[in-house]
């Protein structure tokens, strides 16, 4: 694989110390990044910055403001600029409706959708600076369709869309692009294994095995999304190849969402 499209590049990405965000930092820094980590969870962050070329971790809740703009000033400080930010911090609970406390449902728009404002404001500070820059949110393919039995997951992810494509216009003439990558279930990952099979299996009611059949048979090529599927596109909207575009968000579905 041909590296270092982004040599020399500032990135920031949050959420980074684990599963999908500890692999696009790990890309971030193979493709010539100096990578600054945020993530909740200090120690285990700060052992993926440990393992690359040139970053820093960070301590970050993504629904702090306070937190958020010392990501940033701390990035600032280190590398003198940000000119790539990935707002990949997240969390999914999924549960029928009637049974989704109030509590939960605020936690998730919290985390979700108010962590990708707070964190794209800070980084669009940095940006207009220079009159530069790429913001880029993961998103899912939940953001595209509704979810079952995962209202709220499809609720932050939807607004998140609507929050780049707004964001995208604003920000257009001051040469700040903004996008979402929508990927389709990681059937593999951590989350999954450790997590979402248990969920799903739960809330509807069928083994750990029939959830995963179930969402592989959704899929048209029939296997889950992968790091570096993500991490592929993630590259090229970062890099100069994608400077026409802005305000996309972009399915990783293998064919799954075509919207």
């Amino acid at each position: 694989m041909n590296f270092q499209r982004l040599e020399n590049k500032v990135a920031v990405i949050t959420g980074a110390a684990q599963g999908l965000g500890e692999a696009l930092a790990n890309r971030l820094s193979l493709e010539g990044c100096q990578v600054v980590l945020g993530d909740i969870n200090i120690e285990a962050v700060q052992k993926v910055a440990n393992n690359l070329n040139d970053a820093v971790a960070v301590q970050v809740d993504v629904t702090k403001e306070d937190q958020v703009a010392n990501l940033f000033k701390i990035a600032k400080e280190k590398y003198g600029r940000v000119d790539i930010t990935v707002c990949n911090a997240a969390i999914l609970m999924a549960d029928a409706v009637v049974d989704f406390e109030l509590a939960r449902w605020s936690k998730m728009l919290e985390v979700n959708l108010t962590g990708y404002f707070l964190t794209a404001k800070y980084a669009a500070k940095e940006m207009l600076e220079n009159k530069s820059g790429s913001i880029i949110q993961i998103n899912s393919k939940s953001g595209k369709k509704g979810s079952f039995k995962n209202s709220a997951y499809a609720a932050t992810k939807f607004g998140g869309i609507g929050f780049t494509q707004s964001l995208a216009l604003e920000l257009a003439e001051s040469g700040i692009r903004v996008n979402s990558i929508c990927p389709g279930n990681m059937l593999d990952s951590p989350l999954w294994v450790n997590s979402l099979y248990k969920q799903y299996a739960k809330n509807q009611g069928i083994s750990e095995e029939e959830v995963r059949e179930k969402y592989m048979n959704q899929v048209p090529m029939k296997r889950g999304c992968t790091y570096d599927d993500v991490g592929n596109l993630m590259v090229f909207l970062a890099s100069d190849q994608s400077t026409y575009m802005t305000g996309q968000a972009i399915n990783v579905t293998g064919g799954q969402e075509m919207r």
